[in-house]
């Protein structure tokens, strides 16, 4: 079965095809940590997984990055609502990010930014 994406830069559906035969890397912008998550902000964890899970699945070696964002305007107005650091907003929400991907049974990253590498491999 052939993987159709879309691809923004061109505006079309293209087959997809790795830039290294048999490889395959995703880069998930993630979440901007200012709130606890709700399910917009999964949708897009989840919709990474099932492709994720399609390309091993498919014999793709698949490297998945998925960031945060943790540090912005809104995260700095809860802290200061809060009386705590921007850092300890950002951190409570990530964390419970993190256990919601859980929750759903999302793979964890290969590599997420600012975090220890703990995957399994």
């Amino acid at each position: 079965m052939t993987l159709r994406l879309h691809d923004t830069a061109t505006r079309s559906v293209r087959e997809f095809s790795p830039l290294t035969p048999g490889k395959a890397s995703l880069y998930l912008c993630g979440a901007t940590v200012q709130a606890p998550p709700h399910i917009g902000h999964i949708r897009s964890g989840l919709n990474f997984d099932i492709l994720v899970r399609w390309l091993r699945a498919s014999d793709y070696d698949v490297t998945l990055c998925r960031n945060v964002t943790d540090i912005d305007d809104k995260i700095i107005r809860v802290a200061a609502q809060d009386g705590v650091a921007w850092w300890a907003v950002a951190e409570r929400n990530q964390r419970a990010f993190t256990r919601a991907y859980a929750a759903l049974g999302c793979l964890p990253p290969d590599v997420e930014p600012g975090r220890p590498d703990t995957s399994p491999r």
